[in-house]
């Protein structure tokens, strides 16, 4: 039986777009509120997790290019809402920290996220939400799985 691709029944299609919308939403509060653009929120966010961290670090954490991480972490450190320190660990690599201007910033952009979540999922019972956060785990390792075999030799 030869079966039909339907782009709206196609689930890989139907998760991007959700992914895009959702994110889209994001953007367009944060943009107005904050003046930062995704990968400048994504990448407060993933620094403000640690105590100091890698651009190649964070390339991994927010599974953005080095490109789009480089040009992020620039306009944070222009904007004086991130410094880089030089990296004891391995001297050619910085580590980016926020200061504390960017962590007011976080500490402004973190209830905002929270918020958007709760509206994003206010129809959704805790149950739903918990298999949801299960299933998403779920497709991005194998995802992760199917990107190893290309990879593989």
């Amino acid at each position: 039986m030869n079966k039909r691709l339907l782009l709206d029944d196609f689930l890989p299609y139907r998760l991007s777009i959700a992914s895009n919308r959702v994110s889209d939403a994001i953007a367009s509060t944060y943009r107005s509120l904050f003046g930062l653009r995704i990968p400048e929120w994504r990448l407060v966010t993933v620094i403000a997790e640690s105590d100091g961290i890698t651009q190649q670090s964070l390339c991994v954490a927010t599974r953005m290019d080095k490109v789009t991480v480089s040009r992020g972490a620039i306009a944070l450190v222009d904007r004086g809402l991130v410094e880089r320190r030089a990296n004891d660990g391995d001297q050619r690599s910085h580590l980016l920290r926020l200061t504390p201007s960017g962590r007011a910033l976080y500490e402004q952009v973190a209830p905002k996220a929270l918020l958007i979540e709760q509206e994003l999922f206010a129809s959704f019972t805790a149950k739903e939400v918990e298999v949801l956060r299960d299933m998403l785990e779920r497709v991005q390792s194998a995802a992760d799985a199917m990107e190893q075999r290309t990879l593989e030799p």
